[in-house]
């Protein structure tokens, strides 16, 4: 039995992927509701609340590595094979950490949600978070999640979409946010910001979209180009009006990206390089 709290909609079908949603830092897998509203009727939908988040607390070790162990876990346990993986940035992390420890057999195809393969930035990588965010300056924000998360929900919130994003969506996000457990998300944005999974882009065979928010606050073009110029078979999915969560401001769109995977049975080969 998983021990990752899921969320569930639709129901599996031969030969049709199974979607596995996995969502940002400070989020849980509720975040993913207009999709799973949308994509029950063509195949099942899935959408964990990853460790240290939503009802999974600490069930599972607050880090990223843990996350991917679980899920890997879950597809195991429940025979999923040929998954398209949907991860939201600290999602994407989870991603790239199943892929490193267990291989990509049962994954079909992976979206990667404006996230870099790497959060903090130095001299050597300029790529990270756009607010310049690095080693000395991570350390003062760690101890600010413990002590004052209250008080940085807001602006996380608002970071997390375009500036000009609909207020009921900024609203919502924030009063989810504000529910989170600060010392867990100490804890996962410690292990977040110690992933760096530059080395293991060339490796991944599986297709791969990009969707980058146009307007994200979080991440800049490079970084998706970045990824786009050493994976084997990807494009970049540009989401004009969004933020760092096009899923959620731009649904429509992002949800009928997900069902042309669907559709397609996200055969091997289908998505053309950019």
């Amino acid at each position: 039995m998983s021990r990752l709290h899921l969320r569930r909609a639709g129901r599996r079908r031969p030969g049709t992927p199974v979607l596995i949603l996995l969502h940002g830092w400070s989020c849980h897998g509720g975040f993913f509701a207009p999709q799973m509203d949308a994509l029950a009727d063509l195949t099942e939908v899935i959408a964990p609340d990853l460790p240290g988040h939503g009802k999974t607390g600490d069930a599972v070790t607050p880090s990223i590595e843990a996350g991917a162990d679980a899920l890997a876990e879950l597809m195991r346990e429940e025979e999923i094979a040929g998954a398209v993986l949907v991860g939201w940035s600290m999602g994407a992390l989870v991603a790239w950490s199943l892929i490193a420890r267990h291989g990509n057999d049962r994954i079909a195809a992976l979206v990667v949600e404006d996230m870099a393969p790497r959060v903090l930035n130095d001299p050597d990588w300029r790529l990270g978070t756009l607010n310049g965010l690095d080693g000395p300056r991570n350390a003062v924000f760690l101890k600010a999640i413990e002590s004052q998360w209250p008080l940085l929900a807001p602006a996380t919130a608002r970071r997390s979409f375009a500036a000009s994003a609909r207020k009921e969506l900024v609203d919502f996000a924030e009063r989810e946010m504000r529910g989170a457990s600060p010392k867990l998300l100490a804890a996962m944005w410690r292990s977040l910001t110690l992933q760096d999974f530059r080395g293991l882009i060339p490796r991944i065979t599986v297709p791969v979209v990009l969707a980058r928010g146009g307007l994200s606050q979080l991440y800049s073009p490079a970084a998706a180009a970045w990824q786009a110029a050493r994976l084997a078979d990807a494009r970049i999915e540009v989401f004009a009006r969004s933020g760092h969560s096009p899923h959620l401001e731009e649904a429509s769109a992002f949800n009928e990206m997900l069902a042309g995977f669907v559709r397609a049975g996200s055969a091997p080969g289908g998505l053309p390089r950019p």
